[in-house]
């Protein structure tokens, strides 16, 4: 039988980041998300570790902030874990999970609470493996999830922490570095995760004496029988592996101090106790199907382990589903360049940067910026290909169209939009280099800062490049606004660098001396594809600037910790 033993939103400035070996440096700033009027923020924090939080656009500072920690699974990424709807050329795993669209529908079920979600994923996508290199990995757990509380706002953060997969070891390694589970933990969640549990370490001691604590804690474990499941003709766990036996060593050790009750519906048995707030479902799988992720995702198991929904299917969050990344086609009634920046440049700044965003987003730009054109970057061992956007990011058609400047959170709003990544300083130069079309520089000096400068200095470039077709790679006509591990020390500001003189040397040292809200002529977005080819095979860009061995050719300045605004 199944039972038996066979704050406000923290200054978008950010707090201090700590880690148990480097100093002090400040987390990135929120900025707003192309997605259900959320904001998010990205960093690694070293060593080799990636954080995403995604807080709703108003935290009420008279409720509870409720902390979903999640820990990606084995081979998926951050965005992957996220999750987004369906395209051709997206991976399988965008489909599996979808952690943010649950969280969405939590929030919504949920409304006493501010609902804020951070993503954690372990270089080389796999906890496991992180854990392994790093004897005191559980202390750098344990210091990860206190920074991410520190700076979750709200005076009364509880925190959730679950995971799928190889996240159950992310857990693990939290249970090792306490005695004593922290009181403002109120729920842990294996799903399909509990892998690495042990009775030796003295994990059921720590999890029951924390569960015992409090009668606001829960903690819910979502598995199947796995023990025959096979792929590709071989079985996929050996004989004392996969979550259905590390379920039944939590029962046995649970069931000497709790009494377990069970019951049954359908293919799922169900075990509780202390009044429902230990909770164990595990999937009988008649038809031995690999279920693993199905758990998860098409079975809710992300909000049922919160005890917001059913456990089952159909999936209770497909609203709540993003788009897949891409630039929508361009919209009948969009209009042109021109109209578009007379009606802007009387508008406050922050209602032009929203205007901006609102037309880009739904797909008003010029044909031709749709073509991104491959560069190719090589040094003595590797080779990059990234392809870039021919142009930088106007608004119109290809017959009546405007560059468009942009503060740096407007820029990255379009960019996560679009699956796309703001260029390095190296990136621009060998942008630069590879140029079909260098046209010269034309600085401008008065009202630098209003639309209509920027619509005249657009018609001075497209005078000078009369004759040249839509579509080849152009330099020489803007400052980049890049990304920069100097951002760290100076996060409130933007860093543009660039504007290259045909013989490739730019105006333009790579500077943040502007605040964030700064936005002139002679700034431009220029977009590069998130995904980049490395020896002909396809990586995210993201992955490569944070690569001791990659780096380099992408980034002049070493490993970028800062890929984003």
């Amino acid at each position: 039988m199944f039972l038996q033993p066979s704050r406000i939103l923290a200054a978008s400035i950010g707090l201090a980041l700590v880690t148990v070996t480097t100093a002090a440096t400040p987390t990135p700033p929120f900025h707003s998300s192309p997605y259900f009027g959320e904001r998010v923020r990205e960093w690694w924090v070293e060593p080799g570790i990636r954080v995403r939080v995604v807080a709703p656009g108003r935290i009420n500072p008279s409720r509870p902030t409720r902390l979903v920690i999640y820990a990606t699974p084995n081979g998926s990424t951050l965005e992957q874990t996220l999750g987004c709807g369906k395209a051709d050329e997206l991976d399988w795993r965008f489909d599996i999970q979808h952690v943010a669209a649950q969280i969405r529908r939590y929030r919504e079920l949920t409304p006493q609470e501010n609902v804020v979600l951070a993503v954690v994923q372990a270089e080389g996508m796999s906890w496991p493996a992180w854990r392994a290199e790093h004897k005191d990995h559980a202390a750098r757990i344990k210091a990860l999830v206190e920074m991410i509380r520190d700076q979750t706002p709200g005076p009364n953060v509880h925190v959730a922490l679950t995971g799928h997969s190889g996240g159950g070891s992310f857990l693990t390694g939290f249970l090792n570095a306490h005695d004593g589970i922290p009181d403002y933990i109120d729920n842990i969640s294996y799903l399909d995760a509990n892998y690495s549990y042990s009775d030796a370490e003295k994990h059921g001691d720590k999890l029951l004496t924390w569960l015992k604590g409090g009668d606001n804690r829960r903690l819910a474990v979502i598995a199947y029988d796995d023990r025959e499941i096979t792929l590709n003709g071989k079985k996929v766990v050996g004989p004392d592996g996969g979550t259905y036996r590390g379920t039944g060593r939590m029962i046995k050790r649970f069931a000497k101090d709790i009494p377990l009750s069970e019951s049954k519906n359908g293919d799922v048995a169900t075990g509780t106790g202390l009044n429902g707030r230990l909770i164990f479902r595990v999937h009988t799988n008649p038809q031995n199907k690999i279920l693993h992720t199905a758990l998860v995702g098409e079975m809710n198991g992300l909000l049922a382990a919160l005890g917001a929904a059913p456990f089952g299917e159909p999936r209770a969050y497909d609203k709540w589903v993003q788009p897949a990344p891409g630039i929508p086609p361009r919209p009948k009634d969009a209009p042109g360049g021109k109209a578009f920046f007379a009606r802007i440049d009387t508008l406050p700044r922050g209602e032009r940067e929203d205007a901006i965003a609102s037309e880009l987003l739904r797909g008003n730009l010029p044909e031709f910026l749709r073509h991104f054109v491959p560069v190719t970057i090589r040094d003595k061992s590797h080779t990059a290909v990234i392809d870039v956007m021919p142009d930088y990011l106007a608004v119109g058609s290809d017959t009546d169209w405007v560059r468009v400047p942009m503060n740096p959170y407007t820029a990255q709003r379009i960019a996560d939009a679009f699956g796309c990544q703001l260029p390095t300083r190296k990136m621009a130069n060998e942008i630069a280099r590879s140029a079909a079309v260098k046209l010269i520089p034309l600085p401008l000096s008065i009202d630098r800062e209003a639309p209509h400068t920027f619509a005249k200095h657009h018609a001075l470039i497209e005078v000078q490049r009369a004759g040249e077709p839509l579509g080849k790679l152009v330099d020489g006509v803007k400052k980049d606004v890049v990304v920069t591990n100097r951002l760290a020390e100076r996060p409130d500001r933007v860093a543009i660098f660039g504007w290259h003189y045909p013989d490739g040397g730019p105006i333009q040292p790579l500077t943040t001396v502007h605040v964030d809200w700064y936005v002139d002529y002679s700034h431009g977005v220029r977009l590069i594809r998130r995904t980049v080819q490395i020896d002909g095979k396809p990586k995210d860009i993201r992955s490569v600037l944070h690569s001791t061995v990659l780096a380099g050719l992408l980034s002049d300045e070493g490993i970028l910790s800062r890929p984003s605004y």
